[in-house]
């Protein structure tokens, strides 16, 4: 299994916040394509809910990052745990915690690190260590 090949987890959000988080990505890393991006643009709440769904169906992927923690796409991804409490969300998504994940969800083999408890232990470290890159200068 090639690098291009995995998809490690969903990036919702408005407009094209997740294209744009998407292509910073593949531009410091290359691998831009290990994650699905999915834009709240012109869906109804139940139509944005059927497309995380059909993401994560079609991937295996059991992550979505969403942009804001009371968005739309973190409401729909909340629905969609009810149903399926197999899938890990992350709030408040940038692009540290997205890089974050992907180099630990994949390993230096190119193949996915696998395993739910897994998954959602390296949600957590991503966060935690994304979290840990904001700062504030100045003022």
């Amino acid at each position: 299994m090639t690098d291009d090949a995995i998809v490690v987890a969903v990036v919702a959000g408005h407009g094209d916040y997740a294209v744009g988080m998407l292509s910073a990505v593949e531009q410091i890393t290359g691998r831009g394509s290990a994650f699905v991006p999915v834009s709240n643009r012109g869906k109804s709440p139940a139509e944005l809910e059927a497309e995380l769904a059909a993401q994560l169906d079609a991937t295996g992927a059991r992550v979505i990052f969403t942009d804001l923690p009371a968005g739309s796409c973190t409401m729909a991804a909340r629905r969609l745990q009810r149903a399926r409490p197999d899938v890990v969300l992350v709030t408040g998504a940038n692009l540290a915690v997205l890089m974050e994940y992907l180099f630990a969800a994949i390993s230096p083999l190119g193949t996915p690190v696998g395993g739910l408890a897994h998954t959602a232990a390296l949600a957590r470290a991503a966060a935690d260590k994304a979290r840990d890159t904001l700062s504030v200068s100045g003022g």
